[in-house]
């Protein structure tokens, strides 16, 4: 199966996003911690439908006009990785909640919290499956493979857009 990718810049910085089949595998700042490195067997495609989509509405997000993603994610990962990125996305736009929080979110207890950061920044489509989320239990920033730069700037985003309604 092919994997089709793009890069584009945004106002935070390069993104690379990557398809496979119908769904989005890859939505990440390309600088990021781990930012998924196109393999010589990926097929750029600029002028890809789905691509196409992916970059529009990451630009109405990062513009404060669209809240949340419509197209399909299927990121790869274990059964654990996959129940901390459901989580991930029960966090409401311009909310944010602890890693304890999603920890006990995702169904497991505070012996967890290490394991879950870690699936947290292993998230490749950081975009779409907002790990930006989540905060220290004394509400610091941090954790973001993305950048906490990058963090500070897609909460602040978030609470300014909500701040319009």
């Amino acid at each position: 199966m092919s994997i089709f990718y793009v890069t584009f810049e945004t106002p935070l910085g390069r993104v690379i996003a990557a398809a496979e089949k119908d769904c989005v595998i890859a939505l990440a700042f390309t600088d990021g911690r781990y930012a998924p490195v196109p393999d010589p067997g990926w097929i750029c495609r600029p002028d890809d439908s789905l691509l196409g989509s992916v970059v529009g509405q990451t630009g109405e997000y990062l513009s404060g006009k669209r809240r949340f993603f419509t197209f399909p994610v299927s990121p790869s990962g274990t059964p654990f990785q996959m129940r901390v990125r459901e989580a991930l996305q029960e966090i409401p736009y311009g909310k944010t909640v602890s890693y304890r929080e999603l920890t006990r979110l995702a169904g497991h207890d505070d012996r967890f919290i290490r394991p879950v950061a870690s699936a947290i920044a292993r998230n490749p489509v950081m975009l779409a499956i907002p790990c930006h989320r989540v905060i220290g239990s004394n509400g610091a920033l941090v954790g973001y493979a993305g950048g906490l730069d990058r963090k500070k700037a897609l909460l602040d985003l978030e609470r300014m857009t909500l701040g319009k309604t």
